[in-house]
């Protein structure tokens, strides 16, 4: 082995507290790079995998109602592969409990079996269903503990059906069960999927040789944008309520948006702590290189050039990033199979596809070798201004000078000679303060990211559901109804109050940008919906306008003012241009909303509603379990138990966020403190003669780190709206929108847990200074 590899080894040796804490930097930083790289790209090939397996639809039409005829002339269409009709409505469905609230959706199958969304069977037999049994899905059916065998009991229109369970299976359709675009998150005990016979439906609901949903699967190389303008026109007397493509269905948004995520935090998350990790070993190998003085002058005598010395350091700095790098991929490899199959669990995808990609690891290994290398030749770079003559005498002392806070006396004459040592020490080791303020900066702004989520989405639920929302119930009909129905409905229940909603699917178009949409229309007076732009000030809806959310004012590009197509899927309604009469915000989902006359008059028809809202103390789903015509009873009260069990699970995956930058904090404290503590070693032993003992060095020590932390909380604070900026936007989408929340909350407590880390860090440097023997300091001033 060579001189300087021995020479090496020995430097980790001497170093090894700080050799591991960077290490553990650079482990932590590819170990997530592995993790969430490996595991998102397993997901989608597991995904692909699955969608192809089950041949998922490439559309999805929801219509009024299509007679079985009609598939035949959608087949002709050019681009299309297959099509399959079927039927499907949500219902309630009795359970034990009474105050609880259970619906499913009723989904028919072909009795010659589907040939779209196959459905993958996991317990129970595999054929078409019969007359009076049922298909259920797997997360609803392992939520409610429900096997083959047993009998569930739905409400279809006002009576109750026995059905046998004879399978439990899983759908590509629902990998992710949500039952609306409105809600937050899945409740897979509160709503499911229930398959029955076609032609049980069909004499249930009346569709005797009709549907109201088409799935369609399009040929290879097809334009999907030009078969759904074809399918609008062609199934425009069918009375189109909304044409659904792949990319837009619910659970393949939600799981696509959950993996972009995943994806962006394996690009950004291991940037950071490689960039925090370069500037500790930069710092670390400066100090190296300034001890090392007399021998890099005795090597450089020997007959080693500047590039040989120089790449000595620089090999340390790698044998750092290749330790880490060993770990961290290793580490990575061993947690993406764990990880994935919770993701596989968490969306319930049946099928596993799982790789191991080497180019990730040769990825990692390179980013690590670029940072590693900057970092070693910033730090090292001295070691070309070292002569051998003048390394064997003492570096002359940097002239001194007065600082500007020394020139302000009524200020200076006023701090304590340890104060005064601390700002002096700062004052002539400038660059490496703001080198370290800055990495600690980034630690206190990744720490707000999840203190963001946690203050975020309780907010985006409590202004939704208690403000922009306040009804307690939401009641959708199976086809429009006359206004009189709420007169029969109050008869049925108490009610302090009720009004009236239409909603239906239109297509919204600005030039070549449009969105198929619900457009809801309200009375102008509403109690139950308050709309509020992006500053909080209520927006009045106007007669003749339309308000639309600010997720769906940035798809169409359009702002107050503007003017909207607005195509009508129903028959004999004509297509209509409305002015945009406000942006307003909203969390969950993405809407349009109409004064109900104006709908009425521009869209719809007169006096027809399709459901209601209201307000209610009474037991309003068990009372009208057994009403004809109603789809479904959604309750703002179930969606808070909901939406508080999902709370439980975001608060530790919160904690898990402050540890990464726990780990980061504690690294550039440590380190730092231990890199001043070696360069500093004579003048901490003259000032033991001077009568100061090692509790009054530490704390000196600690003063200067508390400056630091200060300094870097309130650089971190600007940093920290940016991260939580770019956050909110990144992760937004049509189905949630992130607000900017900028909260003294957050940053506060952000602030509490950077204090935290670095207070366990300085205890860590404690030892370090009680072992150091200040006497053997004082004999050389050369080390």
């Amino acid at each position: 082995m060579k001189k300087l590899d021995l020479r090496l080894l020995r430097m980790i040796k001497t170093t090894k507290g700080q050799f591991i804490s960077i290490t553990v930097i650079i482990a932590a930083a590819l170990c997530i790079y592995m993790l969430f790289g490996m595991t998102n790209v397993n997901i989608r090939n597991t995904v692909d995998f699955y969608y192809d397996l089950t041949n998922i639809n490439d559309i999805q039409v929801q219509l009024i109602r299509i007679p079985q005829g009609a598939l035949k002339e959608i087949n002709t269409i050019e681009g299309i592969k297959e099509v399959q009709g079927r039927i499907s409505f949500d219902v309630p469905l009795s359970v034990q409990n009474k105050d609880e609230k259970v619906s499913v959706r009723i989904i028919s199958l072909p009795s010659d079996g589907e040939k779209i969304n196959k459905l993958y069977y996991m317990n129970g037999k595999d054929s078409a269903v019969d007359s009076d049994s049922v298909i259920l899905l797997e997360q609803f059916a392992k939520a409610r503990n429900i096997r083959p065998g047993d009998v569930i009991a739905p409400y279809i229109n006002g009576r109750e059906h026995k059905l046998n369970v004879s399978a439990i299976a899983a759908s590509p359709e629902f990998i992710y069960l949500m039952e609306n675009d409105q809600s937050l998150m899945p409740a897979n005990e509160k709503f499911g999927v229930a398959y029955v016979n076609e032609a049980f439906a069909q004499s249930l609901y009346g569709y005797r040789g009709s549907y109201n949903e088409v799935l369609i699967t399009l040929e290879k190389g097809s334009n999907i944008d030009d078969v759904v303008e074809v399918i609008e026109k062609k199934l425009d007397k069918y009375g189109v309520k909304r044409i659904i493509k792949l990319e837009d269905q619910l659970s393949n948004n939600v799981l696509t948006q959950k993996m972009d995520g995943i994806e962006q935090m394996a690009a950004a998350i291991p940037v950071m702590f490689l960039g925090v990790a370069s500037i500790i070993i930069s710092i670390m190998l400066s100090r190296i290189v300034n001890n090392d003085r007399m021998a890099i002058g005795v090597l450089k005598a020997m007959g080693y050039g500047n590039i040989g010395v120089l790449s000595h350091y620089i090999k340390y700095s790698l044998m750092i990033g290749m330790t880490g790098s060993i770990i961290g991929i290793l580490g990575g490899l061993l947690l993406s199979r764990p990880f994935t199959n919770i993701f596989v669990l968490y969306f319930n995808i049946p099928v596993i596809r799982m790789e191991i990609y080497y180019s990730y690891m040769i990825k990692a290994i390179l980013l690590t070798s670029m940072f590693c290398i900057a970092s070693g030749l910033f730090g090292a770079k001295s070691v070309i201004r070292i002569m051998p003559a003048d390394s064997l005498r003492p570096e002359a002392p940097k002239s001194g000078k007065r600082i500007l806070l020394e020139r302000m006396g009524f200020v200076w004459h006023r701090l304590s000679f340890s104060w005064k040592m601390v700002i002096r020490n700062i004052a002539r080791t400038k660059r490496r303060f703001i080198l370290l303020v800055f990495g600690l900066a980034l630690t206190y702004a990744i720490n707000t990211v999840p203190l963001y989520e946690g203050v975020a989405i309780p907010q985006m639920f409590n202004l939704q559901y208690g403000v922009y929302q306040k009804m307690d119930y939401a009641i959708d009909f199976t086809h429009p109804m006359s206004k009189s129905v709420m007169v029969d409905l109050k008869k049925l229940i108490d009610v302090e109050h009720m009004e009236a909603k239409i909603e239906y699917p239109f297509k919204l178009t600005n030039g070549w940008r449009e969105r198929n949409v619900f457009i809801i229309g309200v009375p102008q007076d509403t109690s139950f919906y308050e709309f509020r732009d992006s500053s909080q000030r209520t927006v009045s809806l106007e007669p003749n306008r339309i308000f639309i959310t600010k997720a769906l004012s940035k798809t169409l590009n359009v702002q107050q003012g503007d003017t909207l197509k607005i195509k009508n899927f129903l028959p004999g309604k004509k297509d209509v241009e409305v002015e945009i009469g406000g942006v307003i915000e909203q969390y969950m989902g993405v809407n349009a909303y109409m004064e109900i006359e104006t709908m009425e008059r521009l869209l719809t028809e007169k006096n027809l509603i399709t459901g209601v809202t209201l307000a209610s103390q009474d037991q309003i789903k068990d009372k009208l379990k057994d009403v004809k015509n109603i789809a479904s009873i959604n309750s703002v009260a179930d969606m808070k138990t909901a939406f508080l069990e999902f709370l439980d699970t975001m608060i530790l995956a919160t904690r898990l966020y402050l540890l990464f930058g726990g780990v980061l904090g504690f690294a550039i404290i440590y380190n730092s403190t231990i890199v001043g503590i070696s360069e500093r070693n004579m003048e901490f032993a003259s000032l033991r003669i001077l009568g100061f003992d090692k509790n009054d060095i530490f704390w000196m020590i600690t003063r200067e780190n508390a400056l630091m932390a200060l300094a870097a909380i309130l650089v971190g604070i600007p940093m920290g709206m940016g991260i939580i900026k770019g956050f909110a936007e990144s992760f937004s989408s049509e189905v949630i929108t992130f607000p900017i929340i900028l909260s003294a909350e957050i940053f506060i407590t952000a602030a509490v847990a950077t204090v935290f880390f670095v207070s366990i860090a300085q205890l860590a440097a404690y030892k370090k200074i009680h072992s150091l023997n200040f006497i053997d300091a004082l004999k050389s001033r050369i080390s």
